[in-house]
C-alpha cells in the first residue's frame, strides 16, 4: 500500500510539474475539479507554510516510527492504515528534501483543488485517509496485533442462562412421585387373603423346639 501511494504521488506530480507551468488550471465535472499547480512550503492543505523545517522532521519521525512498528502489525485494517501514512508522509518528504528552495526545506507539489478548499496532492489524501481509519480502528478497540482488549472479546462470548429459582432441582424427586421403595398403592399385602400363593412350599424351619431337644437328650441317657 505505501509503495502505491508514493509511486502514484510521485508520477501524478511529475506530470504536473512538466505540462502545468505554462497551462491554465484544467476545470473538470464542471468546476468540481480543478487541476492546477502550487507549492506549498508547510503541511497538508497548505498549513504552516513558514514551518517547513519543522515538518520535514516531523514526517522523518513519523516514518521513521511506523517502519518500528511494522515488526508488530497483525492486523489488515491497520497495516492498509499505516501504508497510506507511510506513502504519503514519504511523499511529501521527497519535495522537502530535494525540490527548490534546498535540501530539506523544499517546497510541496499540490495540484488537485476542489471547490472552498485549499490545494493538496494524492499523499495529502493518503494522510487524511489514515487519519481516518485510525479513528474508526480505535474505536472498534483493535490494536496493532489484531487483537482486542479481554473485557470486549469477552462480552463477546453468549451469557450463560441464570437457573430459574422456581424451576426444581434435577435431583430432588417430585412431590406427586412415589417413593422408589415404597410399595405401589393397588398391590396386595403379602399378609392379605387375596395374595398370591405360590405353588411351590416354602421350606419349614429345621431348627428343633426346647421340648424336643429334652426328649431327644433323655432317650440318650437311657
Amino acid at each position: 500500500m505505501a509503495a502505491f501511494v508514493l509511486v502514484a504521488d510521485i508520477v501524478s506530480k511529475a506530470i504536473v510539474v512538466a505540462r502545468m507551468p505554462d497551462h491554465a488550471p484544467i476545470r473538470l465535472l464542471g468546476g468540481l475539479l480543478t487541476i492546477t499547480l502550487t507549492r506549498n512550503g508547510g503541511a497538508a492543505f497548505s498549513i504552516g507554510t513558514s514551518m517547513t523545517i519543522v515538518f520535514t522532521a516531523i514526517a522523518v519521525g513519523v516514518i521513521v516510527f511506523i517502519l518500528r512498528t511494522a515488526r508488530n502489525l497483525r492486523s489488515i485494517g491497520w497495516a492498509i492504515t499505516l501504508g497510506l501514512l507511510l506513502g504519503g508522509a514519504t511523499g511529501n518528504l521527497l519535495d522537502r528534501i530535494f525540490r527548490a528552495p534546498g535540501p530539506f526545506q523544499g517546497h510541496v507539489v499540490d495540484w488537485i483543488q476542489l471547490p472552498d478548499w485549499p490545494v493538496f496532492n494524492l499523499a495529502d489524501s493518503a494522510i487524511v485517509c489514515a487519519g481516518v481509519l485510525v479513528v474508526l480502528l480505535a474505536l472498534r478497540g483493535i490494536r496493532l496485533d489484531g487483537t482486542r482488549p479481554l473485557a470486549e472479546a469477552s462480552s463477546s462470548d453468549p451469557a450463560t442462562p441464570e437457573p430459574d429459582p422456581s424451576a426444581p432441582h434435577p435431583s430432588a424427586p417430585h412431590p406427586s412421585a412415589p417413593h422408589p421403595s415404597a410399595p405401589h398403592p393397588s398391590a396386595p399385602h403379602p399378609s392379605d387373603p387375596d395374595y398370591p400363593k405360590s405353588e411351590y412350599p416354602e421350606p419349614q424351619s429345621a431348627v428343633p423346639s426346647p421340648a424336643d431337644s429334652a426328649d431327644h437328650l433323655a432317650d440318650e441317657g437311657r
